[in-house]
């Protein structure tokens, strides 16, 4: 007998058997299983050659897993169990042998007596029987169709928070009773040798049907507190993930949606999960959550404004905290990563295109320009991540110098920030001066504000000013109070070094003749100022200098001053101190009149939510599930809450646009012109004349024209009646 012909008859066989269970429409069996994997036993005792013959050309035939089989496949041998044991179960009526069983309504004393029979007595056919009431609970309201496996049909909403909070609260105790496992904590290792057990084999599928109703029940629910709940105890159970990698897979995904769109303590509680996770489960999971927490973060970014500012720090700073789980990994991340950033800047450094330039100038690009900032500045000192110190910098000063037009002033901000950051946390100069001095230098700084006096600008939000912002006063004032700040910054990280005067001796000469040339009086002092504390200080570290006796090249250099470093008493620290202060009162009056740059509003929720955490932490989840929600079509639908919102929503529209425009209105229209139709190259951006304010003074006179319309011709009827008395 040919090979093929034994292959041939081994697939009959094999199709039989489907075409057997696929008519009776019943789930294979661990019985069936077990009789699958002799009969391959025996073919490879009989015919050792066809059976390597079947491992090279046609896997699929020997591949077998019981764990495949499905978690109802134990349901009749659950049965007989139940039926002898459990005297709560009621004896199944049926007229026919194909009609399907009597489905019962669980109750509260139902619950109750599974509930005390597993606390008091440790029984595994209550903890079957609630596990199967559970899993009922999840899957409520879902299409089951004609699933006979599914021996309870209704509950109440009682009921149903009844056994979802014993089972979120208590199972993993339970479990790790009958497992014999500590009471908490646990990781990889330790389920790895469980899973050798016959013990496992006995409990697997109890473990596996609880973490996979609470994942169903995970993405059918929309109320945030009851998401945190279930998160939260799910987190003490996530080593036993380790047994489940495509529920694990799953988990991850959810957690990850919830970290960046929740609302409320949400974020929070879903990467607690996530932390809790890849600490546990180590490298099985940390690739994925790393990919999948930076997608999320590029995701969120795209757009900013003054309150979703908040919450990209917050997905920033759960990136990086997530990197101190495995530097040497996360290393490997970054260095990806960076190195994506240092490909876009190059093509468009290569290419000079408007659509290349784009892709650099853009919110996603520099929030992720900020976040390895704060990675390198949170582990720059630590062998692992220090070497992205020098390509983060390259990257970050190619950017500032990309466009060098004062329109993008608010970016080359940023990236100077960035760059002293990186500069203090790593202890290593970066010249950052030249960048700053090189602002002050430029002709819009240098004119009178033909704009008049403007609004204040936050440059926090915005990359980008539009023409008629270029030329307010304002603006020049926080570009000019800005340069000053950062100047100093970078001055005053060095201000103890011995060889400052050095260091401070051209940006001395170029703030001299910038003070020279400017009109404005404002900018005069502030320039002054800050020389005379330069000069101050280059006093303070030339009186020490005198007195050592080593070489610029000897180690000493470094503990020069280190004292006074310690106490920050050099003139230019203590000047920097104020400035800070300055900015952050400037900061907090313009966070309270905020504008919206981005299209997109925050996702983070209202302010104070962190806390939130905390105070739900103690909770034993009563009040979280004592709503009457059951899952099912309910669950998917909106809530009233965000349907009357909505609705207000739609009012307020209507209302803005039935209500008169004023004055104020075209103000802010023509502040915030800013058309990104035009090329990016510096000859271009220089040289364009006002066409693009062109539109927006037809649409200010347009909408002026009503308001100076309704004084001449106001035919209300009041009007009316007084023309006639006086016409009488």
């Amino acid at each position: 007998m040919g090979v093929k012909a034994k292959k041939r008859d081994l697939k009959l066989n094999h199709g039989d058997e489907e075409e057997e269970t696929g008519r009776n429409a019943l789930p294979k069996t661990q019985g069936q299983a077990k009789e699958h994997i002799e009969q391959l036993q025996r073919l490879q005792e009989k015919d050792p050659e066809f059976f390597e013959f079947l491992k090279e050309h046609d896997k699929e035939l020997l591949e077998f897993d019981d764990e495949d089989v499905d978690e109802d496949a134990d349901d009749g041998k659950e049965d007989a169990e139940l039926n002898e044991n459990d005297k709560n179960y009621e004896p199944e009526v049926s007229e026919e042998e194909e009609e399907k069983p009597y489905k019962k309504v669980i109750t509260t004393e139902l619950v109750d007596s599974w509930c005390h029979s597993i606390e008091e007595n440790g029984k595994l056919a209550a903890l079957r029987s609630l596990m199967k009431a559970f899993r009922t609970a999840c899957h409520y309201g879902d299409d089951n169709g004609d699933d006979s496996s599914i021996k309870f049909s209704t509950m109440s909403s009682n009921v149903f928070n009844k056994i979802m909070l014993f089972v979120l609260s208590k199972m993993d105790g339970i479990l790790r009773k009958f497992l014999k496992l500590p009471s908490s904590g646990g990781k990889k290792e330790t389920i790895q040798e469980l899973m050798t057990t016959k013990q496992w084999k006995s409990f697997n599928h109890i473990v596996k049907s609880y973490l996979g109703n609470a994942l169903h029940i995970l993405n059918q629910m929309t109320d945030t507190e009851m998401i945190s709940f279930t998160l939260r105890r799910l987190k003490y159970s996530s080593v036993f993930l380790v047994a489940f990698p495509s529920l694990q897979r799953k988990f991850i995904k959810v957690a990850l949606h919830f970290w960046g769109t929740g609302g409320g303590a949400l974020p929070v509680t879903s990467f607690l999960f996530l932390r809790d996770l890849c600490i546990r489960l180590g490298s099985d999971c940390l690739d994925e959550c790393y990919k999948g927490m930076y997608k999320a973060y590029v995701l969120n970014c795209q757009f900013v404004n003054a309150t979703k500012l908040q919450h990209i720090q917050f997905l920033g700073n759960c990136v990086i905290e997530l990197f101190r789980i495995d530097l040497s990994i996360a290393y490997q991340h970054a260095f990806i990563f960076i190195r994506q950033l240092a490909m876009i800047l190059r093509e468009a450094l290569n290419t000079r295109t408007k659509e290349a330039f784009r892709k650099v100038y853009e919110w996603k690009y520099i929030n992720c320009l900020e976040l390895w900032t704060g990675a390198v500045c949170a582990y720059g000192s630590e062998i692992d991540f220090k070497p992205l110190a020098y390509p983060l910098t390259q990257i970050i000063s190619g950017v500032a110098r990309l466009v060098p037009t004062a329109r993008y002033f608010p970016l080359r901000l940023r990236c100077i920030k960035m760059l002293n950051r990186i500069a203090a946390s790593i202890g290593t100069f970066i010249p950052v001066s030249m960048l700053l001095l090189d602002m002050l230098e430029m002709k819009e700084l240098n004119r009178p504000p033909t704009g008049g006096v403007g609004k204040a600008v936050d440059l926090r939000t915005i990359l980008k000013v539009s023409k008629p912002t270029l030329k307010t006063r304002a603006f020049q004032e926080a570009c000019v109070f800005s340069v000053i700040e950062q100047l100093a910054d970078h001055l005053s990280q060095w201000s103890y070094s011995a060889s400052f005067f050095e260091l401070s001796f051209a940006p001395v000469v170029r703030l001299r003749s910038f003070a020279k040339s400017t009109k404005v009086q404002r900018f005069q002092k502030e320039t002054r100022q800050l020389i005379r504390q330069v000069e101050a200080n280059s006093e303070f570290t030339n009186e020490r200098r005198k007195s050592i006796c080593f070489l610029p090249n000897d180690p000493a250099v470094s503990s020069f001053l280190e004292d006074k470093k310690k106490l920050g008493t050099s003139p230019l620290s203590q000047y920097v101190s104020t400035l800070r202060q300055r900015s952050r009162q400037l900061t907090d009056s313009l966070s309270e009149s905020s504008v919206l740059v981005g299209e997109h509003g925050s996702v983070f929720g209202k302010s104070g939510s962190d806390s939130e955490d905390e105070d739900t932490g103690g909770r034993e989840g009563t009040s979280v599930f004592s709503s009457t929600w059951l899952p099912g079509s309910d669950s998917k639908t909106k809530h009233p809450e965000e349907k009357k919102s909505k609705k207000k929503k739609r009012k307020m529209e209507q209302q803005d646009k039935a209500a008169p425009r004023d004055e104020d209105v075209v103000e802010d229209l023509v502040l915030s012109s800013d058309e990104d139709d035009e090329p990016l190259n510096n000859s271009s951006a220089e040289s364009e004349d006002d066409e693009d304010v062109k539109p927006v003074r037809k649409q200010a006179q347009k909408l002026k024209a009503p308001a100076r319309g309704s004084k001449k011709k106001n035919r209300s009827p009041a009007n009316k009646a007084k023309k006639r008395k006086t016409s009488r």
